[in-house]
């Protein structure tokens, strides 16, 4: 149960595409119909402008035009009703939503289409003529169907979809503000994260590099978003290369997150001095989940006009089984830290796991009532009618990951005491020696011998000795294992060597 809601909450993090505003077709004699969906505000104007190659000049065409209003955020009764429409060439009695039109021209060189007359004798410079003007908010499909005397033709159909606004449909326009006031915010976690490491800048621990690379590539994403958002707004079409670039970015934001989790969850600066050959192990996840989540973004994007979305399969469903591994690692590596600093009752660096371990439970807690609410108010209903709020299914996981770092930025956050949360090494002894007993123990979970202000000729406390009885205790400690690497423990039997 606890590995089907994780993979659940992995499933649940793909973003979608903002719709573009500006659409450009080819209808020829085999293809006479033409179909569009676009969700609008009230006050939207719909533009439609005809070209005609050479040999169709001197025809005659016609448009038969309806926009009818979906009543649901999925239009496939719509399509339906549509069609009929068009084929029948009659509009539905008593409709008030719907419009229809049906006229047949003369094929010059550009034909603009609006609400009444064609204006004549206009030009490719001219300004087009707003076709319709949409009366409510709602989801609007635009079906075209064509006709000439011509047996042989080919027509250029161009078609702009705006709203007051730009382009952006009404259901992703809430996202261009929420990233822009989302890079505001980076930049000033960012900014107050570099103050306080300035400030420190002699006690940093490691682990808060990790913290500021997170911020750096947070406050990028959400950058590169709001910069393909204001683009697609401004002129209509998307730019394919500019999506996948900002998509890897927020690849690459994800795979430091899960990987500065990890790590913390581990212990790392904290409870061990460095993960020795863990770390290969979270480089090499690291790795995959970048590879996976880059190829998934690529082909969501570049298979999104596809009718089939098999070949997305390939990389979402590995993606999913992967970060469901990830969150199960990360659970119990906290399970594993936090008993270790119980055994060795440290309870000041106990209570700071407890807090980040709390984090991340209210985070999973949170994840699953809010799947549960989009599948029972978005997913699983006959019509969706609440389809402005589905920006929030994407926004909300931006928001989450924020509220975490957040949290982990306020727990590691560089201070004067942050030697009081680092590992702490083997000390010198000197006349304070139970508190450095105390100090030592604390910091590997043994208790080592230490003779305090013995003579310099005692042949019986020799270095081999001390070795030996480390060695000893080492293997006959249970908990030790969970916390040393060999490099560790080489590293232990120089610092003893030191005091002698």
């Amino acid at each position: 149960m606890y590995l089907f809601i994780l993979i659940l909450l992995s499933v649940s993090i793909e973003g979608s595409l903002p719709d573009e505003g500006k659409w450009d077709y080819t209808v020829t004699s085999a293809s006479k119909m033409i179909y569009r969906e676009k969700s609008l505000y009230k006050g939207a104007k719909v533009y439609i402008r005809i070209n005609c190659d050479a040999e169709t000049k001197e025809s005659k065409i016609s448009i038969n035009l309806a926009i009818l209003q979906s009543p649901c955020w999925d239009p496939t009764d719509t399509y339906n009703a549509l069609k009929d429409i068009i084929i029948s060439n009659r509009s539905p009695v008593n409709s008030s939503k719907v419009y229809h039109s049906f006229e047949t021209y003369s094929c010059n060189d550009h034909i603009f289409l609006k609400d009444g007359d064609i204006p004549p004798g206009k030009s490719s410079g001219d300004e087009m003529y707003p076709l319709h003007v949409i009366s409510h908010d709602g989801i609007y499909v635009l079906g075209m169907s064509f006709a000439s005397n011509v047996t042989d033709f080919a027509i250029g159909v161009h078609i702009e979809i705006k709203n007051d606004y730009g382009y952006l449909s009404a259901v992703d326009w809430p996202l261009l503000p929420f990233y822009g006031c989302m890079c505001i915010y980076y930049i000033i976690l960012g900014l107050i994260w570099l103050l306080l490491s300035f400030m420190q800048w002699r006690d940093l621990l490691r682990v808060q590099f990790w913290i500021g690379g997170v911020i750096l590539l947070g406050m990028l994403e959400k950058a590169t978003f709001y910069a393909e958002y204001q683009s697609i707004n401004n002129t209509g079409v998307e730019v394919q290369g500019a999506m996948i670039f900002a998509e890897w970015v927020s690849c690459a934001k994800r795979t430091l997150a899960r990987m500065l989790v990890i790590i913390v969850s581990l212990g790392f600066g904290i409870v061990k001095p460095r993960l020795g050959s863990i770390l290969h192990r979270v480089v090499g996840v690291g790795l995959l989940y970048f590879f996976l989540a880059a190829l998934e973004a690529y082909l969501r994007i570049t298979k999104a006009k596809a009718e089939s979305g098999k070949d997305l399969l390939v990389a979402s469903v590995p993606l999913a089984v992967l970060d469901s591994a990830i969150c199960w690692w990360i659970f119990s590596a906290l399970v594993n830290t936090t008993r270790t600093l119980r055994l060795r009752r440290n309870e000041t660096k106990l209570s700071l796991y407890r807090h980040f371990t709390n984090t991340l439970i209210f985070s999973v807690v949170a994840s699953v009532i809010f799947m549960l609410y989009c599948i029972k108010v978005h997913h699983y209903v006959k019509c969706l009618t609440v389809w402005k709020d589905l920006w929030l299914e994407e926004a909300f996981w931006h928001i989450l990951f924020s509220c975490i770092l957040l949290v982990i930025m306020i727990l590691w956050r560089p201070t004067n005491n942050n030697q009081r949360y680092a590992f702490v090494p083997l000390l010198d002894t000197g006349d304070e020696g139970e508190e450095e007993d105390h100090l030592v123990n604390d910091a590997y979970g043994v208790k080592v011998r230490i003779h305090h202000q013995k003579p310099s000729n005692s042949t019986h406390s020799s270095v081999d000795d001390e070795l030996k009885w480390l060695e000893e205790n080492v293997k006959s400690d249970p908990a030790l294992p969970i916390l040393d690497s060999d490099e560790e423990l080489v590293n232990t039997r120089f610092e003893v060597s030191k005091m002698q």
